[in-house]
């Protein structure tokens, strides 16, 4: 799971715009699950200054349908996380919405490499990490939809289904070539 920050342009609703200080931009955040080939599973698009923690608990919880009807008897989800999500707050806020679902997924921080392994390796500066790297291909996959580079929509439910549209015409191009 990662997120995105967007521009916005100006039309755009006061309800749905926000600033983001980490990233310095001024619109609204898209809020990422995808699988292990980087295709969606869930999307949620949030003001930009609603933090990652908080976007990701309102795009789970929109979504916890599809924990309750997932068995327990089978094994964990593992949904991996970047460095700026904190996995013990993520646990407790989705237990006051829905107690059982700690029995089905387990929030796991992506490793990052350390300057030794680094030096070790004789790589210096960024290092992508090879679970990270899907998520990535994912925002770069929508960064090719000329509609999605900017947010031009007025509300973020627009934007979701805009977002949702935009990776629809993605997997029915894949399945057409395959």
């Amino acid at each position: 799971m990662d997120s995105q920050a967007v521009k916005t342009l100006f039309y755009a609703s006061l309800e749905s715009k926000g600033f983001c200080f980490y990233k310095a931009t001024n619109g609204i955040k898209r809020h990422l699950a995808v699988d292990t080939l980087g295709f969606p599973f869930f999307s949620h698009c949030t003001k930009a200054n609603v933090c990652d923690d908080q976007g990701l608990i309102e795009m789970l919880s929109v979504n916890i349908d599809y924990f309750k009807s997932k068995p327990v008897n089978i094994p964990k989800i593992t949904i991996l996380v970047d460095n700026g999500y904190h996995p013990k707050q993520l646990e407790e806020a989705l237990k006051k919405i829905y107690p059982a679902i700690i029995t089905k997924i387990k929030f796991q921080l992506s490793p990052k490499p350390s300057k030794t392994q680094k030096n070790k390796e004789g790589k210096t500066g960024f290092v992508p990490v090879r679970a990270r790297w899907v998520i990535e291909r994912t925002n770069s996959w929508m960064e090719r939809c000329k509609s999605l580079v900017k947010n031009f929509e007025r509300t973020l439910d627009h934007a979701t289904t805009k977002l949702n549209l935009c990776f629809v015409r993605l997997m029915l191009k894949r399945l057409a070539t395959g």
